[in-house]
């Protein structure tokens, strides 16, 4: 039986380190101090907890204004029910005017909601936060890796979403390279299918085939500078992820390695108002920029 230490724990535990240092930070929770296992720091600092219940769009909207008025608000809440029912709150009252707000959700993946269903199986959150401009994604390995995103969090400027697990997380390391053994395959992965990586990985390697295997904890913006050597030098790339394959890591890495796909759309921003006509031509979405694309050396 792989060690198992709580994701949920370990964030609490970094949260109490940083609301020791800075009175700005505080915590919004959506029903979800238990989730959490914060009723230990909702007692410590019973002023700096909001609790607001099974309303997670208003969640959203009080860490906006608390945002707004110069605090530094966590939003906690189950992964799918943040990013699907405040969807809309996250997209246009918090990463449109670049709030400092951070969010964590729990219950993230499929192997989080195994005793509940899909309905607690949340494996399209990443696809939903990378699709909104002004968002980092993160997804720790594990939960001494959830303490190290809860303060890269805090010290990235702007909106940050972090998937985190059931509190039942195998420990599998903090590392950006967790095995190095050669470049027959190359697997990238995050979150709990790290573990499974490095089991794999540890098995080949007795049966003669040479395997490395990379943490992607942050999953926007990708580092493509580390990631690319790797890629290049693998005989084989494969992704690992508690999540759907549409628009999850594997499609975010395969953005980065199929340079001979030229992307035209909007580029990660957000319009202004215009005309149809207007608007496909200043975001480069028109005829002139695909005769471009085609025609270009």
């Amino acid at each position: 039986m792989a060690e198992e230490k709580s994701t949920r724990v370990a964030f609490v535990q970094a949260l109490e380190s940083l609301m020791e240092k800075d009175d700005r930070v505080v915590m919004v929770s959506a029903d979800s101090v238990a989730v959490f296992r914060a009723q230990a720091l909702q007692k410590k600092y019973p002023n700096r907890i909001v609790e607001c219940g099974i309303a997670e769009g208003s969640a959203v909207m009080i860490a906006a204004g608390l945002a707004a008025a110069g605090f530094k608000p966590y939003v906690c809440a189950y992964a799918g029910f943040l990013t699907m029912r405040a969807c809309e709150q996250m997209r246009t009252f918090v990463a449109y005017p670049h709030l400092d707000i951070k969010f964590f959700g729990a219950n993230a993946g499929m192997c989080s909601g195994e005793r509940e269903g899909v309905t607690h199986q949340f494996f399209e959150d990443i696809g939903i936060m990378r699709a909104i401009p002004g968002f980092t994604v993160l997804a720790p390995s594990d939960a001494d890796d959830t303490i190290r995103m809860v303060h890269k969090a805090y010290e990235t400027p702007g909106p940050v979403y972090c998937r985190i697990g059931s509190g039942r997380d195998p420990v599998v390391g903090t590392e950006a390279v967790l095995r190095a053994y050669g470049d027959d395959a190359l697997i990238i992965g995050c979150g709990a299918p790290l573990a499974e990586a490095c089991k794999a990985a540890d098995e080949l390697r007795g049966q003669g085939a040479n395997i490395t295997v990379l943490n992607c904890n942050v999953l926007k913006p990708l580092d493509e500078a580390f990631l690319m050597p790797y890629i290049r030098r693998a005989g084989k790339v494969i992704t690992a992820e508690d999540h759907n394959v549409c628009a999850g890591l594997g499609g975010a890495v395969c953005e980065i390695a199929g340079r001979a796909v030229r992307r035209i759309g909007l580029m990660d921003r957000y319009p202004e108002s215009g005309t149809a006509d207007e608007l496909k031509h200043k975001y480069r979405i028109d005829a002139g920029e695909m005769i471009k694309a085609v025609t270009e050396k």
